[in-house]
């Protein structure tokens, strides 16, 4: 794609940045055949196509965002299917997240959309504030139909249809600490990110975490003054406080790192990991930050793929269930991790069946099914239409936002893969999966 940016814009190195993508875009139209709302929608401008000419027509005459960009640009769901499907290695991801912060500072949006966005900031990354928030949200739940017909209400509406009825005690194991190996063999030592929102909502994930690798020999370490990975924020444009929580992030492993050094920086919420291994190119300009924040995206890792990295013993049962296998976008486009988390599975004895058109999005997105809920509801029963065909028993995928979305309209019960990894070696049955299910102890 030709650019006329002038010497000036490119003195800024995010414009420079910009543009280097954009010229790598050659206009071919792939992306559009993978893109869920251009799928959905039908419009060019709702395409990565469509949306690279709105960018780069904003950034190039240096004018500030309108509202038909901003609402074509809050459209996309940052899934980044388009990136796995662009021959031209056109880093969608990285001129999207220039655009929002574009956007965040030239656009003032409507009253309604600034308290939302600012209450979602506001509480989200923040587990105490998210509980609170989540008890507050029962009062609310019986007005949500009614909230629903205001238009200003409806991502207030989303918010409360999507607030569990249980909300699950902290769980002990996510206090600062260390959890010992066992055995005699060490096999590793790593951190692990406590995070925020997966935290309040199934602190349950990290713990079966904890305990697989540790019955692995691995030593895991829960770091002091680490939280939320920022991801939340970065997406909604506010990039002083996502880069505020990468520099406490990096501060704190870093500190791990130097009192006994690490392996990897294990994450399993694949939202979080997309954003962490991404540190090091969001604070490549902070000469206090860079290196160490390219240490720390080098050295982190879905669970999965750290899971696969090892030398894993038997099984200790093979349950034999059938799974329908989620791959999240911030897995299977974000990291690029698709072939590990379905042999795990495999290897601890389940059979494992993926949906068709796994490289749509479930419509989770983050907080896009607050603030878009009508596109974002219209992929999640698309999505659990595709799984609820497979005739699999149980649903297994990666990422918290993506257990809620699904869970909200599946009949199956949504799982993360790191509990069914930790049942097959011998850690406790996962909430869902039937009694009466046979268990065969492996040979």
């Amino acid at each position: 794609m030709q650019t006329s940016f002038s010497l000036a814009q490119l003195a800024d190195p995010h414009v420079a940045e910009s543009e280097k993508i954009l010229r790598k875009c050659v206009h071919c139209g792939f992306c559009t055949a993978t893109c869920p709302t251009y799928v959905t929608l039908g419009n060019e401008l709702d395409s990565p196509r469509g949306r690279i000419y709105l960018i780069k027509d904003m950034l190039e005459n240096g004018r500030p965002a309108d509202k038909e960009i901003v609402t074509h640009i809050d459209r996309c769901l940052s899934c980044l299917a388009c990136m796995t499907t662009c021959p031209s290695g056109v880093n969608y991801m990285h001129l999207v997240d220039h655009a929002r912060a574009h956007i965040e500072e030239t656009y003032r949006r409507p009253l309604a959309d600034r308290l939302t966005r600012a209450m979602l900031a506001f509480v989200l990354p923040y587990p105490s504030r998210f509980r609170a928030a989540l008890k507050l949200a029962k009062l609310g739940q019986p007005f949500a139909g009614l909230f629903e017909k205001i238009s200003a209400l409806k991502p207030l509406a989303a918010m409360l249809k999507l607030a569990p009825t249980h909300i699950p005690a902290a769980s002990p194991m996510a206090s600062p600490g260390i959890h010992a190996g066992q055995g005699a063999k060490k096999n590793g030592r790593v951190a692990i990110l406590a995070g925020c929102a997966q935290s309040v909502l199934d602190p349950g994930i990290n713990d079966s975490a904890i305990s697989l690798l540790t019955r692995l020999g691995v030593e895991v370490v829960v770091p002091q003054g680490e939280g939320c990975c920022g991801a939340l924020v970065h997406h909604m444009g506010r990039e002083d406080a996502a880069l505020a929580s990468a520099q406490r992030n990096v501060d704190a492993w870093t500190r791990a790192i130097e009192q006994g050094g690490l392996d990897a920086i294990i994450i399993t919420a694949s939202g979080c990991g997309t954003t962490i291994k991404d540190y090091g190119f969001m604070l490549r300009l902070d000469p206090a930050y860079a290196d160490k924040a390219a240490r720390v995206s080098a050295l982190a890792r879905d669970i999965t793929e750290y899971l696969a990295s090892l030398d894993l013993p038997q099984p200790v049962r093979r349950p034999g269930i059938i799974v329908a296998y989620h791959s999240a976008c911030s897995m299977q486009h974000g990291q690029k991790i698709t072939r590990q988390p379905k042999e795990l599975l495999v290897r601890a004895g389940f059979v494992v069946r993926e949906p068709r058109e796994g490289h749509l999005c479930c419509g989770s997105a983050g907080t896009y099914n607050i603030l878009q809920p009508g596109i974002s509801a219209t992929l999640r029963d698309r999505k659990v239409r595709n799984i609820e065909a497979t005739g699999a028993e149980i649903v297994a995928t990666g990422n918290i936002g993506c257990i809620t979305q699904i869970a909200s309209a599946a009949k199956l019960p949504v799982v993360h893969t790191i509990k069914l990894l930790d049942w097959a070696y011998g850690g406790p049955k996962p909430e869902g999966v039937r009694e009466e299910r046979a268990v065969i102890a492996a040979e």
